[in-house]
């Protein structure tokens, strides 16, 4: 495989550069090649082959830190601290002033589905709705509530979408 040879230093390189150690570029490579090897005539008859081997090695990239979610411990000088019971009793005096200002529809869902845990596929039984439009009436929902709670509530969440720093107006 003439076109293989031509670019493997190169993709091992970049492999490396993306990966940041050796034994996972060595893995990779090792998949790329194969999934080449796989596809035999097609391959060979791939006009821009280095394109087609990075596009490969990219998504196998890819799967690899999906797989391997990455995590940072944290140090023993680190504590969590949950949200201050003021903090809550506050938000909850505000939530449902924000949601009175929301349309009918913004506060029916974020109701059911958010606050009283009915399931989307339920809710979009019951609404006449598909599953997809029922997920993004709620997704805008959502953000049109975030939206006011952080003008209304001055509400900020943290880098998990938690509520993290509140200051009610």
């Amino acid at each position: 495989m003439k076109a293989w040879k031509m670019h493997e230093h190169e993709l091992y390189c970049w492999l490396l550069r993306q990966t940041g150690n050796q034994a996972d570029t060595d893995d990779l490579i090792q998949e790329t090649f194969l999934r080449a090897i796989r596809q035999q005539r097609k391959f060979c008859s791939i006009v821009n082959t280095r394109a087609w081997l990075f596009e490969v090695a990219r998504h196998l990239v890819i799967d690899k830190s999906r797989r391997q979610r990455p995590y940072q411990p944290l140090h023993d000088g680190v504590c969590i601290q949950d949200n201050a019971p003021e903090t809550v009793d506050s938000l909850a005096e505000c939530l449902p002033r924000i949601l009175d200002k929301m349309t009918e529809d913004d506060r029916t869902i974020l109701t059911l589905c958010d606050l009283e845990g009915m399931k989307q596929a339920d809710f979009a039984d019951r609404s006449g709705l598909t599953l997809a439009a029922t997920k993004s009436r709620l997704l805008r929902a959502r953000e049109r509530l975030h939206k006011k709670l952080s003008s209304d509530c001055q509400v900020r969440l943290d880098e998990y979408g938690r509520v993290c720093c509140f200051t009610p107006r």
